[in-house]
């Protein structure tokens, strides 16, 4: 009997860095990162949603894939239990789903990931605002302002135009505080909470307790060994010698994996960019052990 556990984060959160360091474990050289899987390994994708319902997902509204979102996820949790597949992010009998999307509920109240039903847990990845700001303006090819506006409203999304058909179905993602909060007050799953700055400093440690919480064991030397094959320098000389396929394409180029390292944002931000993430998420950052550095009368709260 397999299981699945999601993999979630807000986009720009280092959930493509925890599904190398998987893919990476029990290796004896590093992975392809266009071997990551697409279809099966990011719940969002259409072509995987098509085969499960039978029909072409683009005749749907967005809405009307959300209804049936749940069963889909059910319908995959059940055929987890046959014959593995080849283009898998897993471990043993244990498989890893990307997902970007908050924990929402469809119009008929039903989870949208499936529940229970759709998966065993999650392993949610968490990162310091201030650092997913300019990193979501480089992925986005769009300024800093605008993704810290991105992340303060409460309609956003990825994939949910209405005049073309994306690879992916759409993902809500209704404000950072809002999407973290709504992983981590869910009680239809039990959770795992990661912090991208932990991961960083401490790689092997804090993937072999994530893994742990899957009902994985590895060794200290297997967890060094992925953490040294998924390096964030051999991610982006993978990338740079044959590009990487999930980079949208504005950031073939310019490149998927960018700076990757914490706090980046004390010199990419300015004074009132930070006053304005932290007047939005104050909350959610103390939630989760990130200190603020602008004094709550001057945070700017729209």
């Amino acid at each position: 009997m397999k299981r699945i556990i999601w993999l979630a984060s807000y986009p720009k959160s280092g959930n493509t860095w925890f599904r190398m360091l998987v893919a990476n474990l029990r290796q004896d050289k590093p992975a392809d990162i266009n071997d990551l899987p697409e279809r099966e390994g990011i719940c969002s994708a259409r072509g995987r949603f098509d085969d499960i319902m039978l029909f072409p997902s683009g005749l749907l509204t967005h809405e009307e894939c959300d209804r049936l979102r749940p069963r889909v996820y059910e319908a995959i949790a059940r055929e987890a239990g046959d014959e593995a597949e080849e283009n898998e992010t897993r471990i043993g009998d244990v498989r890893f789903v990307k997902t970007h999307d908050a924990w929402t509920y469809t119009s008929d109240g039903q989870p949208l990931l499936g529940g229970s039903k759709g998966a065993d847990g999650a392993i949610l990845i968490v990162r310091d605002p201030r650092d997913i700001a300019p990193s979501l303006a480089h992925h986005g090819r769009q300024s800093i302002d605008q993704s810290i506006d991105f992340m303060n409203d409460t309609d956003a999304h990825f994939c949910g135009q209405r005049d073309r058909q994306p690879k992916q179905l759409r993902q809500l993602m209704p404000r950072w505080d809002g999407h973290i909060a709504s992983w981590l007050d869910q009680t239809d799953i039990p959770i795992h909470l990661v912090r991208y700055e932990d991961m960083q400093a401490d790689t092997a440690g804090v993937l072999r307790r994530a893994l742990a919480f899957a009902g994985i064991r590895v060794t200290l030397d297997e967890a060094v060994q992925a953490t040294r094959f998924a390096d964030f320098g051999e991610l982006r000389k993978q990338e740079a010698e044959r590009g990487f396929r999930e980079a949208v394409t504005e950031q073939r180029g310019s490149g998927f994996f960018r700076r990757g390292i914490s706090g980046s944002w004390l010199d990419e931000l300015s004074s009132a960019q930070v006053a304005r993430i932290e007047g939005h998420h104050a909350a959610m950052m103390a939630r989760l052990g990130y200190d603020t550095v602008i004094a709550p009368d001057e945070r700017i709260a729209s």
